[in-house]
Formats: C-alpha cells, sequence, structure tokens
C-alpha cells in the first residue's frame, strides 16, 4: 500500500510540475530582442533546408528506431523523418514575426560539415564554451546522426534547429529554445547551465511557453490543443529524467521513466486542451431578400 501511495504522490508531484512549469507565455511578446543584431546572418542563402528523401534509411528512422518515441508521446509524427510543406510554413511564419534570421532549420538534413562551419564562425557565443561543449555537440551530431536516430533539438553553438518531426508544436518549441537564446546575451554561458540540476526545466519551459503563447495570440485553437497534448507530455518525460540523471540506468530503465514523466503530462495536456473552445463554424452569408 505504502509503495502504490509512493506512486501516486510522484504522478500528482509531476502532474502539477508539468501544468506550472510549461504555462503558456501570455501576453505574448514577439522579437528577440537586443542581442540578435538581424543584418549579422551567419549565411547569406535559404535559412531552412532539407535532407533528400533516403526511403530505406527514413523509413527506418520512422518505422523501428523512432518508436519508443512515438509511444511515449503518443504520437506517429514524432521523428517522422518526412516534413510536410504545412509544417514548414508554420514554422516558417513563426520565424517571420519574430525576425528570427540567424537561425538556420534543418528539416530531416545530415551537414555535418556546415554544422562545424558555423561553430567556427557563430562568435555570437563565446570561443571558449564553442571549443568544448559545442565541440562536443557537433561530434555528438556527427557520429548519432539524427537523420537516422531523431531527436528534434536546438543546437545554441551552431545555432542551428534540427527538425525530423512532422507536428507544428514541435517545430515551434525548438524555434522557441532559438528565440530563448537569441534574446540571451551570454548565450555560451546560458547554454552551459543546462548540465546544472532543474536548469532544463527551465529552459524547455521557457520553449514551451512561447510556443503555446504564440499559437494563443494566433488564435489557432486546433493547433494549441495539439500543443498541448505533445508538450505537456514531454516536459513530463524531462521533470521524470531530472530525477533519474545522476544515476546508471540501462535503456529499458531509461524508457520506463520517460514513460512514468510522460503519463502525467498526457493527463495535463489534456485537461488544457479540453479547456480551449473549438474553433467557431464559418457562418453562412444572410440570403438576400
Amino acid at each position: 500500500m505504502f509503495r502504490h501511495g509512493r506512486r501516486l504522490s510522484l504522478l500528482s508531484v509531476l502532474l502539477i510540475a508539468a501544468v506550472t512549469a510549461s504555462c503558456a507565455a501570455v501576453p505574448y511578446t514577439y522579437g528577440v530582442g537586443e542581442h540578435e543584431e538581424k543584418e549579422d546572418v551567419l549565411w547569406p542563402e535559404a535559412q531552412i533546408t532539407r535532407g533528400e528523401p533516403i526511403a530505406w534509411l527514413d523509413g527506418l528512422g520512422h518505422y523501428v528506431i523512432s518508436l519508443p518515441s512515438k509511444l511515449i508521446l503518443w504520437n506517429w509524427d514524432v521523428d517522422r523523418h518526412r516534413i510536410s510543406p504545412e509544417t514548414e510554413e508554420a514554422l516558417r511564419r513563426y520565424l517571420e514575426d519574430n525576425g528570427m534570421r540567424r537561425v538556420r532549420v534543418r528539416l530531416n538534413e545530415y551537414d555535418p560539415g556546415e554544422e562545424f562551419e558555423r561553430l567556427f564562425e557563430n562568435d555570437s557565443v563565446g570561443w571558449f564554451w564553442r571549443y568544448t561543449i559545442g565541440l562536443l555537440s557537433v561530434g555528438f551530431y556527427t557520429i548519432f546522426p539524427g537523420r537516422l536516430f531523431g531527436g528534434d533539438h536546438y543546437n545554441p553553438y551552431t545555432n542551428t534547429i534540427n527538425i525530423y518531426s512532422d507536428d507544428p508544436a514541435i517545430l515551434l518549441h525548438e524555434a522557441g529554445h532559438a528565440k530563448d537564446f537569441a534574446k540571451r546575451k551570454y548565450k555560451g554561458s546560458y547554454a552551459a547551465l543546462r548540465i546544472l540540476p532543474l536548469v532544463p526545466l527551465y529552459h524547455e519551459g521557457v520553449a514551451t511557453g512561447d510556443a503555446i503563447g504564440y499559437l494563443i495570440d494566433k488564435q489557432q485553437r486546433a493547433e494549441q490543443k495539439d500543443a498541448y497534448k505533445v508538450l505537456y507530455p514531454a516536459y513530463g518525460t524531462y521533470v521524470s529524467g531530472e530525477g533519474a540523471r545522476w544515476f546508471p540506468l540501462g535503456y529499458l530503465e531509461s524508457l520506463a521513466i520517460a514513460l512514468a514523466g510522460a503519463i502525467p503530462g498526457h493527463i495535463a495536456g489534456r485537461i488544457a486542451a479540453a479547456r480551449v473552445e473549438d474553433e467557431p463554424a464559418p457562418t453562412e452569408p444572410a440570403p438576400r431578400e
């Protein structure tokens, strides 16, 4: 009985944490602030680029490797390795609305050569952080390509958003990270703080709140509901992960911990989504007399 009570207490704590820390940024603030110089663009070519489709590679990533992530978040579009034009357009509008011209977006693309170039050229991050944690991050990207393994993420050391999922809420969340870092004067130090306990929860909460706040401000209610349903359980995995990050865990144990955090996140997300009013049906024009 005590063991069951302790489990229920843990679920309650995670549920409260998922709701309170991932609240929407309202009223929503557009723009990236004084620390993002609009004329300082790292690369003049297209901001959003796509990897060439590779059927067997994308199929392996979509149908096999990403199955645990799909089940934990209960979303078939997670790590789909094929991003629709509609999802890309949602991200493009977000970047334009917030004046984010420096950030690079890779849609299911693997380009370690350019990532190393961006790392070396990105002087908005101090050299110490670029050549330590930054090198490790690009090295990990090179050895374990997201093109196969998935894992949407923003790399502040190269100022690159890497996308493998076909869900607008996930894209806005990752762009929210980029927006958050664009506002910071000491980007490298802000990124390095992530190694400290609980700091990732703040970073993830800011990005989630920005994504949901943006959808609320745009009155995109269907997308807002979807954001609650996918971003809250995702945040729950970070909450449970923080509790286990300092313990040696096997693969199956890590999945169990992630699932334990996602379940209350799913509950919180569906409660929040249920409170969002449906978009009004289009009205028929009044007949002429």
